[in-house]
C-alpha cells in the first residue's frame, strides 16, 4: 500500500491518478490534468455545512454533515470511491488542504469498503502552490526562444515537431486567434496553468531548459499568460516561419473548415453544423470593426455562401473566398507591421524545414 505522500514532483510526473473530493464548485474553478472529481459534499452541501461552522462552530458542522451525508447517499459515494481506489491502486485522494474532508474520505473507505487508501498530505493547495513555484522557476531560469510568422504558416505544426516546443495554444484549447474557439470548451485559467506547469516540470526533468513558444497575445481565447512569461516575451528573440500563400489558406481552409466541422459534428451531433456556422459567423462580427463596414460586409457575404454550400452538398471549395480576403487585406498586413517592429529580434526566418533544423541545431549550441 502506498502512504500518504507530499512528493508533489512524483505526482506531476509519473500521472499518478488522483480523486478530488472537493465540491463541484471548487473543481471546476481549478483542478489538475486527469483527476477526477468525486466530492465528500455536493455544493449545497457544503454550503450548508459552511454556514454551520460560521455560526455553530466546527462541532456542529461535523454533526450536520454526517446527517446530511448518511444513508444511501453516503452508500453511493463510498461505492464510487471504492471503484475508483481498486481501478488505481496507484492513486491518492486529495481535499482543499489535506484536513478533514480527505481524512473522513479515507476513513470512511477503510471502515466501509476495507481499503487504505492514501491521501495527498496538504491536498489541493499544496500541489497548486508547487505548481506555481514550478511555472515562477522555469520563467526565471530557462531560456526561450518565441516562433512567429503570418496567419496560416503552421506553427503549431512545427512546434508539435520539437522536443523543446512547448504549444501554448494546446494548453488553452483555443488557436489563438479571433476564429480560434474550438467546440470543446477552454479551461479554467487556473488549469491552463497548472498544465502549462506539468509541461514545464516534466521537459525540465528531460533535461531541456530551452523552450520555443509561439508568439502569442497576453490572452489565447480567454486564458492569460503567466505575466512575468508575457513580458519576457517581449524580449525574447525570434524565429520566423515562411510559407507560400496558397499554402497558408489551404491550412485554414483544413483547420478552421474541414476540421473544425468535423469536431462540431463530432461534439454535438445533427446540431454540429448549425453550430459551427454560428460560431464561424460569430467569429467574423467579433473583427467587424476592425475591419471596417464595406470589408466585413464584402467577407460576410462571401461567408454566407460558402456555408450554405458546404451545407448543401458538402463542398467547401468556397470559403476560399472569405480565407484569402481576409489575409490579404486583414492579417496580412497587420503581421507585416508586427514583423517590422519586432524585426531586431528575429535570429532567423525561413520555411518550414530550415527553421525546424535551425531550432534543433539552436539547441544543440546552448547545450
Amino acid at each position: 500500500m502506498l502512504r500518504d505522500c507530499t512528493d508533489y514532483r512524483d505526482i506531476f510526473l509519473n500521472d499518478r491518478p488522483m480523486m478530488d473530493a472537493r465540491a463541484p464548485v471548487e473543481f471546476h474553478k481549478g483542478a489538475f490534468p486527469g483527476v477526477v472529481n468525486l466530492p465528500l459534499m455536493n455544493d449545497l452541501e457544503r454550503q450548508k455545512i459552511g454556514t454551520c461552522y460560521k455560526q455553530h462552530g466546527q462541532q456542529a458542522a461535523i454533526e450536520l454533515g454526517h446527517q446530511l451525508v448518511s444513508g444511501s447517499v453516503k452508500a453511493e459515494r463510498i461505492q464510487a470511491w471504492a471503484d475508483f481506489a481498486r481501478a488505481h491502486p496507484d492513486g491518492y485522494l486529495y481535499c482543499f488542504r489535506g484536513g478533514l474532508r480527505s481524512q473522513i474520505t479515507q476513513q470512511w473507505l477503510r471502515d466501509e469498503a476495507g481499503i487504505d487508501y492514501p491521501r495527498v498530505g496538504g491536498g489541493y493547495k499544496a500541489m497548486r502552490s508547487f505548481l506555481i513555484d514550478t511555472l515562477e522557476q522555469a520563467i526565471a531560469q530557462c531560456d526561450f526562444v518565441l516562433l512567429g510568422g503570418m496567419t496560416g504558416t503552421g506553427k503549431t505544426e512545427v512546434l508539435v515537431q520539437l522536443r523543446n516546443g512547448v504549444d501554448l495554444e494546446g494548453h488553452a484549447n483555443h488557436r489563438g486567434s479571433s476564429f480560434g474557439k474550438r467546440a470543446t470548451g477552454q479551461p479554467s485559467n487556473i488549469d491552463f496553468e497548472n498544465r502549462l506547469a506539468i509541461d514545464f516540470l516534466k521537459k525540465r526533468d528531460a533535461g531541456i531548459e530551452q523552450f520555443v513558444l509561439e508568439d502569442e497575445s497576453r490572452v489565447v481565447g480567454s486564458c492569460a499568460l503567466p505575466l512575468p512569461l508575457y513580458q519576457g516575451m517581449q524580449q525574447y528573440p525570434m524565429v520566423w516561419l515562411e510559407d507560400r500563400f496558397e499554402d497558408r489558406v489551404e491550412r485554414i481552409l483544413r483547420d478552421y473548415v474541414i476540421d473544425l466541422s468535423a469536431e462540431f459534428a463530432s461534439v454535438h451531433g445533427e446540431n454540429g453544423f448549425a453550430l459551427f456556422s454560428e460560431r464561424l459567423l460569430e467569429s467574423l462580427n467579433n473583427v467587424q470593426k476592425r475591419l471596417g463596414g464595406e470589408r466585413h460586409s464584402r467577407m460576410l457575404v462571401l461567408m454566407e455562401q460558402a456555408l450554405a454550400e458546404q451545407g448543401r452538398s458538402g463542398a467547401v471549395d468556397l470559403h476560399r473566398g472569405w480565407i484569402q480576403g481576409l489575409l490579404r487585406e486583414y492579417y496580412d498586413p497587420m503581421y507585416v507591421f508586427q514583423r517590422e517592429k519586432k524585426g531586431g529580434r528575429i535570429e532567423f526566418a525561413g520555411e518550414r524545414g530550415a527553421v525546424i533544423e535551425y531550432l534543433r541545431a539552436r539547441v544543440s549550441q546552448k547545450a
